[in-house]
């Protein structure tokens, strides 16, 4: 019989998700104002101009809302996990074994680099839309910045995707993030210096 431990909890499963939705959103509203042919097709611009900065402002309102509102100190343990870094995690990135714990050196570099492109998603698409109302904020770096972050963005998506959905020893990982459990084996396989709750 198969025993599960509890991997995610409530609140970042929703951190999780609400930050999966709110980016295939803004990537499908973007990619509309990026590529002229599906502008020309869709022919309201203003619409989603406006339609894509109100998505990035709620992104962004309720990944707050969850975090003042969900498990502090879970929330807290989440971010010391990512941040640490080891001699395991520098040997596994190597392709080399190496123990991981909760989370595994690419996951922790996936979850840095997700949190510094929000900042940056952010602040170049308030300057992108202040620009738009007054043209002294403008700065042709702005949409190269913005466009860039995109692209970054959705090739460590694909990957992830890869990942999560079709590559056979990872795919459990899945379960976690969409029920919160995964099952004793695959932990002890994957996170052997993971003790779980």
């Amino acid at each position: 019989m198969t025993r599960y431990v509890r991997r995610f909890s409530r609140t970042e499963r929703t951190l999780h998700w609400i930050n999966a939705l709110c980016f295939f959103y803004l990537l499908a509203t973007g990619l509309i104002l990026y590529l002229p042919s599906l502008s020309v097709l869709v022919s309201r611009r203003q619409l989603i101009q406006v339609m894509h900065f109100w998505g990035g402002v709620a992104w962004v309102s309720l990944l707050a809302i969850v975090v003042v509102l969900g498990d502090r100190r879970g929330i807290l343990r989440l971010a010391r996990e990512l941040d640490a870094f080891d001699r395991d995690d520098a040997t596994w990135l190597r392709g080399k074994y190496a123990r991981q714990g909760r989370f595994n050196a690419g996951q922790k570099i996936n979850a840095t680099l997700t949190a510094a492109f929000t900042v940056l998603f952010v602040v170049s698409g308030l300057l992108l839309w202040v620009g738009e109302h007054n043209t002294s904020y403008r700065f042709a770096s702005t949409v190269i910045l913005h466009d860039g972050l995109m692209f970054v963005a959705l090739f460590l998506l694909v990957g992830h995707l890869y990942l999560a959905l079709i590559h056979p020893a990872t795919r459990h990982a899945l379960r976690g993030i969409t029920v919160g459990t995964v099952s004793e084996d695959w932990a002890a396989r994957h996170h052997a210096k993971w003790k779980p709750q």
